[in-house]
């Protein structure tokens, strides 16, 4: 509102210093003399005041406009890393899983191997060699065969991880990074 107070001001000076150098008396015409500088100055001054106002609107529209472009990359920008954070922690929540299974059947196959390896041992022990030594053979067998898996499914886990490592986030409009 300050922006309008020096037309205002510059309106009264201009209107008091015509009534002070019009004639004492007005008769007639003589009214015209005044009224239409007085006219002319009026609408000059609601032009200009009009131009302020409109500058003033625009200056504020486009404020306005910024600070939701602002606010709409910033939505943007988080609901990405929204997204991320979500894939991420699914991810390590699969890899728990994977690793608490894989645990699980690995305490169960060692149970099995040395429930038959003891029972080849105790067969050895009763004179059973033959049944023994089959038994043995093949609770090695199986105990070889099952660590073999394991360290090519964890060399496979280590190649697929480093071919993908995980994604960085990207920003949707880089230019309009906000610091």
């Amino acid at each position: 509102m300050l922006k309008f107070l020096p037309g205002l001001l510059l309106l009264e000076i201009i209107t008091v210093s015509l009534m002070l150098l019009a004639p004492e008396q007005l008769a007639g015409w003589g009214w015209l003399r005044i009224a239409v500088p007085l006219a002319i100055i009026a609408s000059l001054m609601a032009l200009w005041f009009s131009a302020l106002s409109n500058h003033q609107r625009k200056d504020e529209m486009m404020r306005l406009q910024e600070n939701h472009a602002r606010e709409r990359e910033k939505i943007k920008v988080n609901a990405e890393r929204a997204k991320h954070q979500v894939t991420k922690e699914a991810q390590q929540q699969v890899q728990q899983e994977i690793k608490r299974t894989t645990a699980q059947a690995n305490f169960k196959v060692g149970l099995a191997v040395a429930g038959a390896a003891s029972l080849g041992g105790f067969l050895l022990l009763t004179q059973f060699v033959t049944i023994g030594v089959l038994l043995l053979g093949t609770a090695s067998g199986t105990l070889g065969g099952y660590l073999l898996r394991l360290k090519q499914e964890r060399s496979n886990q280590v190649t697929h991880l480093a071919k993908n490592p995980e994604p960085i986030p990207r920003l949707i409009k880089p230019e309009n990074k906000i610091n």
